[in-house]
């Protein structure tokens, strides 16, 4: 088991590295926030929940009302509880009904890392960014591998870029993650004005 870095909370990222569908979660919540709250937000989840794995059969079946309550509880898991709330259920159900509820099985089931980005790609708030993302935390930290896997992961696959989650081991590479994505946004920006 990884020792991640992600939550920046022991027992968060421990979860992280225990439980696959958390760790799906953490990457689904990966936006608009920073990415700290996002990948402590399975945890919190959890511990609202009272139990010590994410089930995605229970969190599917979960009544939605509630289980938007319990995402909007201050502080809450997420800037959006409510559309959080939704697509983490939905991405549950996708989980539940076509992986009979073991997150793992999207990766360990996959014949290549194409077949890999397409199961990704395929789960409800994951488009091509987020699966690469995915692919490149796979392989550079829990050390799944299909053959073709730095190619699916596109630019985040390579070695030491420091561009996303994937890359990041310790205080130093959280640090040049934030400096990329910082320049990034800068970028994006100018290219706007």
């Amino acid at each position: 088991m990884p020792e991640l870095w992600l939550a920046q909370e022991k027992a968060a990222d421990e979860l992280l590295a225990a439980d696959p569908f958390a760790l799906l979660t953490g990457m689904l919540l990966d936006q608009q926030i920073p990415l700290e709250k996002a990948f402590v937000g399975p945890y919190r989840l959890a511990e609202r929940l009272g139990v010590d794995r994410l089930d995605p059969v229970a969190i599917a079946d979960h009544d939605p009302e509630d289980f938007a309550k319990i995402f909007a509880t201050v502080p809450a898991i997420h800037r959006f509880p409510g559309s959080m709330a939704e697509r983490t259920q939905k991405l549950a159900r996708a989980v539940a009904d076509e992986y009979d509820g073991d997150a793992s099985l999207v990766w360990t089931g996959a014949k290549n890392a194409a077949d890999l980005a397409g199961r990704l790609g395929a789960l409800p708030g994951f488009g091509k960014q987020k699966a690469q993302i995915f692919i490149a935390l796979l392989g550079k930290q829990f050390e799944v591998r299909p053959a073709g896997w730095r190619k699916a992961a596109g630019d985040y696959g390579a070695q030491r870029s420091f561009r996303s989650v994937a890359d990041i081991t310790d205080a130093g590479s959280l640090a040049k993650v934030r400096a990329f994505k910082k320049e990034m946004k800068a970028a994006a920006k100018a290219a706007k004005a």
